[in-house]
């Protein structure tokens, strides 16, 4: 029997026993947000606005890249800038500066100064790349403060906050993204293409995940200060499933005629951040003294309630090339990403039953995204996928149609982390997934193949 984590669920279990609950309860009545006056199929959208005022908060490595693609989009003009070092704040004020922009507004010095650049009246929109811990504090304000919210991956650390921040988007009917860049990569979206055009039939089975030799990065000052080792101290878990999952997740329609229903996780023991820590610093340091929680394999099974199976791998503690081992397989046919971009597809494929290169597919299926924005992308970060989400981002506030990625997409592929963690601790239990978005993803209509611009950003409807 599988535990359930709907919160709503836990909430009358724990009052109908007397238990008390650190966290508010959900005022009654709460649904979906109700669609604006054009038919969005239970999609959020608000009216469009011409220039999106953007506030950023946490300007270190991946938030700098996003302000710098930024100034590249038209119609988005940044007007603050938070972070807790003043010099980093400075540099981008500099930028946005040398952009022909007015110089941004400046917030340094404290935690919680980006409580500041929410309240301000010229902000529409508040972007964070802090770290993890600070995502959801800092949509929560900005929503609440009347202004939309997006962050960098992952949405949120806990179900506890995943919840609140659906609620609140709900609440006060504002954008709350996550932005995954990797749904953005040109295979995955070529493959979404080719999915939508029906190439590979029913879709059975996928495999993702994120396999990245962090150890340097994790204990050294690359991640200042070294907030992200912590991850790893504190949890047993796949603590960054989103990167694999998110394009999994948009080929198998989760949220919009399907859902995660359950999943099983299990861990190997750690070993990769203790042996580097010895080999580069010393027996004696107190990296390599230290306790570890995350095993260096986490392996996560999710079932769908159409009957699809996802396995995603989460590995960051030792020596290996980078990968997000995609894979989808589906009733006509099988594509996959590494350690080659290969297809076969039955009938189609030159030879029966062996690998093609997937390039030459790409003239009849390049995502039209791609097609209109190579050219503009150029040089941004994660070849070119950092400036294109980005620029979808601004492009539907814009034109007033919903955003890609919505509040629950960013909480589902999300909450893989705790539920993981929960699974694990059980001896690899079956835990099932709670449902964000409370039967309505029956019937939201499946993220659509778009182009670029608003003019076809509609197709959404």
């Amino acid at each position: 029997m599988s535990d359930r984590l709907d919160r709503r669920d836990f909430l009358r279990a724990a009052t109908a026993a007397g238990v008390g609950i650190a966290f508010p309860p959900t005022p009654a009545g709460a649904s979906p947000p109700t669609p604006a006056p054009n038919d969005f199929g239970g999609l959020l959208a608000v009216a469009p606005m011409d220039v999106v005022r953007i506030g950023f908060v946490g300007v270190g490595h991946q938030g700098s890249s996003h302000v710098e693609n930024l100034v590249k989009i038209e119609g988005a003009r940044v007007v603050a800038i938070c972070d807790l070092e003043a010099d980093r704040v400075a540099k981008m004020q500099d930028l946005v500066v040398k952009a022909g922009q007015p110089k941004p507004a400046g917030y340094s010095g404290s935690p919680t100064e980006f409580r500041k650049l929410c309240e301000r009246d010229d902000v529409d929109l508040v972007y964070t790349a802090t770290p993890w811990e600070w995502h959801a504090p800092v949509m929560l304000a900005a929503m609440r403060a009347g202004k939309h919210a997006a962050t960098e991956v992952p949405m949120a650390p806990t179900l506890d906050e995943l919840w609140e921040l659906v609620e609140t988007a709900e609440k006060t009917r504002r954008h709350c993204v996550m932005m995954e860049n990797c749904t953005y990569d040109r295979t995955e979206m070529m493959i979404l293409n080719m999915v939508r055009q029906g190439v590979f039939g029913d879709l059975l089975h996928a495999e993702c995940g994120y396999l990245h030799d962090l150890r340097q990065l994790k204990l050294t000052d690359y991640y200042h200060p070294r907030w992200r080792i912590e991850y790893s101290i504190k949890y047993n878990r796949d603590n960054y499933p989103t990167h694999g999952l998110g394009p999994v997740a948009q080929w198998m329609d989760i949220n919009r005629g399907n859902q995660f229903d359950h999943l099983v996780s299990m861990s190997s023991k750690e070993a990769g951040l203790h042996l580097w820590a010895e080999e580069h610093a010393g027996r004696d340091n107190t990296e390599a003294r230290r306790a570890y929680k995350l095993g260096d394999v986490t392996k996560t099974l999710i079932r769908t309630k159409n009957g699809q199976t996802i396995q995603i791998t989460h590995n960051t503690s030792n020596p290996r090339p980078y990968s997000r081992d995609i894979l989808l397989q589906g009733t006509k046919g099988i594509v996959r990403k590494y350690p080659a971009e290969q297809i076969y597809v039955e009938g189609k494929s030159p030879k029966a039953d062996q690998w093609e290169e997937l390039r030459p597919w790409r003239e009849q299926y390049e995502h039209p995204i791609w097609k209109e924005l190579e050219e503009k992308s150029r040089g941004a970060g994660h070849g070119g996928m950092d400036f294109i989400e980005d620029f979808r981002l601004i492009d539907c506030l814009r034109a007033g149609v919903p955003t890609d990625l919505d509040v629950y997409d960013g909480a589902a592929w999300s909450a893989v982390a705790p539920i993981s963690e929960r699974s694990i601790a059980q001896r690899s239990r079956s835990v099932d997934f709670p449902d964000f978005t409370r039967g309505a993803w029956k019937t939201r209509r499946p993220l659509a193949v778009v182009g670029s611009g608003p003019a076809v950003a509609s197709d959404q409807r």
